[in-house]
């Protein structure tokens, strides 16, 4: 053990020429890849950028006949900054172990990748670089060429915005009606409730006090009919979608882990739903009783207290 541990601190080239079984494999590898982003879990992470380096190495399934200075027959270096961009851009993340995650992942779809070596570093957290390492490897060589799942889109679901004034009313159940009879899943959103929130000097965190008037609002409508489900993550919004399951949208995790952000305050809650309608391809935003929003791909309506027959 005492004659590997230079190897604990080694770039992972090192380390994946050190672990090499019988079998000799090319690699390739990506050093000192060095980008600025926005992740991490503290507040103070949040709202700034701070630099992550990437050092990454891929063994290679062997090569089968010449290469003949063919690019179309070797790993691009482009598939390791391509992972590293797309996973990024994705979406905002807290921890380094999911995105390193990811990027292996995404690595490992390319045919000719075997075993990967992900690490990533903060530069800018402490007196060192503060990181995590990971190995991954395919288990078999693949039989075709994997191409990346297409991420899921609710398309064909309707983003409903109610005014408080539907909330208050006795119409409200008879929304929820129509809403559950129709062929279209409704994701409900709601703007802050009739008293004033807390103000606060600070923007960032006036916009999250903001945000969370609102989902103090999604929380009274779903305790006035039990069909309501609050949901805070894709994941929960997706699935409620594809369950028929009448969702409110709490927005606080989605606005602030978007990586291009809405750029709309919270107190203009109907221009947030149109916001969400696009991010999740709706095929209509519904304005009920009050709101409105600036014209975009997605269709919308806007509909008075009791016309339920328009829907």
């Amino acid at each position: 053990m005492s004659k590997d541990i230079h190897l604990a601190f080694a770039h992972p080239a090192e380390r994946s020429a050190a672990t090499q079984g019988a079998e000799l494999r090319d690699r390739i590898s990506l050093r000192d890849h060095t980008v600025e982003v926005e992740i991490g879990a503290f507040q103070s992470e949040r709202g700034t950028t701070q630099r992550i380096c990437f050092n990454i190495v891929v063994e290679l399934l062997p090569q089968t006949g010449p290469v003949d200075d063919d690019v179309d027959r070797i790993l691009s270096y482009d598939t390791l900054t391509e992972a590293i961009a797309f996973e990024l851009a994705a979406e905002r993340l807290n921890l380094l172990e999911t995105l390193a995650e990811r990027v292996a992942e995404r690595i490992l779809l390319a045919p000719q990748a075997m075993r990967v070596f992900v690490r990533i570093e903060k530069l800018d957290r402490g007196p060192g670089a503060l990181g995590v390492e990971i190995v991954r490897a395919r288990k078999e060589p693949p039989l075709r060429p994997v191409k990346p799942a297409p991420v899921p889109v609710a398309a064909g679901a309707r983003v409903v915005y109610l005014g408080n004034a539907v909330l208050a009313s006795s119409a409200l159940t008879q929304w929820l009606d129509a809403l559950e009879a129709s062929d279209l899943p409704a994701v409900l959103c709601v703007g802050a409730g009739d008293m004033p929130a807390p103000a606060a000097a600070a923007p960032a965190a006036q916009r999250r006090i903001d945000l969370l008037a609102i989902e103090q609002n999604a929380w009274v409508l779903a305790g006035r009919d039990p069909r309501c489900v609050v949901v805070g993550t894709r994941t929960e919004l997706d699935h409620a979608i594809k369950t028929g399951e009448i969702s409110v949208w709490a927005p606080s995790k989605i606005v602030l882990d978007a990586v291009d952000g809405p750029g709309i305050s919270p107190r203009d809650a109907d221009q947030l739903a149109y916001w969400l309608a696009g991010q999740i391809q709706a095929a209509e935003c519904l304005f009920i009783g009050d709101g409105r929003a600036p014209e975009g791909a997605i269709p919308q309506r806007r509909l008075g207290l009791g016309a339920f027959a328009d829907l």
